[in-house]
């Protein structure tokens, strides 16, 4: 393939948000918009219901004089939480996703830092805000989830939707009316990084950026029927490139109920896209290998792997077929697996790859709102992060000798900056350029591959580049290693030499009768990694008691020390 054998789907064109909504009302009305469970029942809300709700929401938050301001929102993965989200992004405010996960201090730094007007909260919120409401002094109004009634600035979520419900159909227009003359290019998400070292920032992303991700975001990759939603919705990669995109292609959107419930809602609603983290992909491979080696299976898994192989040079695809028994775990329809926010193990994806699940890995970073890069439908390698939007340039700034320089971006999804620190987005922001952060090179397809991260490069004494997060990935195939860290450090003499530090899997170790030595780690990292040349493989090995400090997004800080 050449850059010019790109071949893009062909995507409804949208100019606004309010475009999204429109064209779902007229083209499926009545079709499920949202699956999600309430007690017993599964409660299904069809896309005219969601306009409506939106509208009658918008129109509730302009009748009390907030809709142009700061709306926050902060609690669990739910219909509540994506119906605010819309009813935000389509006001004349601004949209501030809050993690639920933050320590108490930092959601208060968060929601004054972001000069919040009101907060829409869950249940376990709301002792939290009842108690701190006097140190959220710019907040006009708290409304709960889950509240019945109202009580000062407390609100109640349902009475203020009746009471929108009713302004909406009366012909209440202060809400509705801006939606196609606000300005496209102005503040409308703000969203707090968490980071690996600790400091948020807020980045500002525009009507724009979101509109070019949604509607390039598809031309380069698209989905399907069906989606089951897992990832935290105050996370840019799940909110956008998962909620937004899933609108405008009109797909019915299952919402997860919890981490631990994924398998049983993958059975459940028999999704044939799902958006995720490698972290999952590693969970799910390591079970289902696990059971089949108990049983017996695995090498009856590996001689069906190679009749697929076979029969695929042919054009004779039996894989879903073959491996039906594994395909009923994942809900039986499952088609694409949409994958970013951290490197992919290249054993884990091309198990997936072998039982007919495509693996679709992707490249974003908040600043781009998020999607820089994806892999094409028709010509996907997970060894890369695909090829980037129609959208936006990329560029590696000061190659080596290997290719490999800085990831930047500049075009229509970079954001406008950081919230209030002129600063940083100097620092990050040069003509137009974002510079990622990220260390990567392009190849002959266009595809991008990402290497590390420039404040985690170790360079030797040789001058040679050394990627931890290359090495950490190989290391990952250790069977008892649940986390690791590589880093550099200098021995006796001076001489830099790297050094890994690994958290053991308690299951694994249980099965072994023992605890590895540091020696016999080494010995069997030394292993993991013969295939690298001799001065990226780790001299020193560490053990850990504890898992490794992570932010809320569960990446792991780095500079912990």
């Amino acid at each position: 393939m050449k850059k010019t054998d790109i071949v893009l789907n062909e995507v409804a064109r949208i100019d606004r948000l309010q475009d999204i909504l429109d064209q779902a009302v007229e083209a499926c009305p009545d079709r499920a918009a949202y699956l999600y469970r309430k007690g017993k029942n599964i409660v299904s809300v069809s896309f005219l219901q969601f306009y409506d709700e939106v509208r009658a929401l918008g129109s509730a938050l302009a009748s009390l004089g907030v809709d142009e301001g700061h709306i926050a929102c902060i609690g669990d993965n739910s219909y509540n939480w994506i119906r605010t989200f819309l009813t935000g992004l389509l006001s004349r405010g601004v949209f501030v996703p809050v993690d639920k996960q933050l320590p108490e201090g930092d959601i208060l730094n968060v929601l004054n830092h972001s000069e919040t007007d009101v907060v829409f909260y869950a249940k376990k919120f709301e002792t939290f805000f009842q108690e701190k409401a006097a140190e959220l002094p710019r907040v006009q109004y708290f409304i709960g989830f889950d509240r019945e009634e109202d009580e000062g600035k407390f609100l109640s979520l349902k009475k203020l939707l009746d009471r929108g419900m009713e302004l909406y159909r009366s012909g209440y227009a202060v809400y509705t009316s801006h939606m196609r003359s606000s300005d496209p290019h102005a503040l409308k998400l703000l969203l707090y990084t968490s980071g690996t070292t600790g400091k948020a920032k807020g980045v500002m992303l525009t009507e724009d950026n979101l509109v070019g991700v949604v509607y390039y975001g598809l031309q380069v990759s698209t989905i399907y029927t069906t989606g089951l939603s897992v990832l935290p919705y105050h996370h840019s990669y799940e909110a956008v490139t998962d909620l937004l995109v899933s609108l405008h292609h009109h797909s019915t959107l299952a919402i997860n109920e919890s981490l631990a419930a994924v398998l049983k809602n993958l059975q459940e609603y028999h999704p044939d896209y799902i958006y995720l983290v490698p972290a999952f992909l590693e969970v799910f491979y390591k079970k289902i290998r696990a059971g089949m080696e108990e049983q017996g299976k695995w090498k009856t898994f590996q001689k069906g792997k190679k009749i697929s192989r076979a029969l695929l040079k042919v054009g004779i695809d039996v894989r879903r077929k073959l491996f039906r028994q594994v395909h009923e775990i994942f809900g039986g329809k499952l088609i694409k697996i949409v994958v970013g926010g951290a490197p992919l193990r290249p054993d884990v994806a091309d198990f997936f790859d072998t039982i007919g699940i495509t693996v679709c890995n992707g490249y974003g970073i908040t600043e781009c709102s998020p999607l820089v890069s994806v892999n094409l439908d028709y010509f996907c390698d997970f060894r890369t992060v695909g090829v980037k939007l129609p959208c936006i340039d990329v560029k590696i700034a000061e190659p080596g000798e290997d290719g490999n320089g800085e990831i930047c971006v500049k075009g229509k999804t970079v954001m406008l900056g950081y919230y209030k620190d002129p600063e940083e987005t100097a620092r990050v922001l040069k003509d137009g350029w974002f510079h990622t952060g990220d260390l990567g090179n392009i190849n002959r397809y266009q595809q991008i591959s990402i290497t590390g991260r420039i404040k985690n490069l170790i360079v030797m004494d040789n001058g040679k580049n050394v990627y931890p997060e290359e090495i950490e990935d190989y290391v990952m195939n250790v069977p008892y290693v649940q986390e690791n860290v590589v880093s550099a450090v200098k021995d006796e003499n001076g001489k830099t030499c790297i050094k890994v530090e690994v958290f053991f899997n308690a299951d694994k170790i249980k099965e072994l009768g023992k605890a590895p030595t540091e020696e016999e780690v080494l010995a069997d990292v030394r292993s993991a990694t013969d295939v690298l040349p001799s001065y990226k493989r780790p001299t020193v090995a560490a053990i850990r008691d504890t898992e490794f400090p992570k932010n809320s997004s569960n990446k792991i800080l780095r500079q912990y020390n």
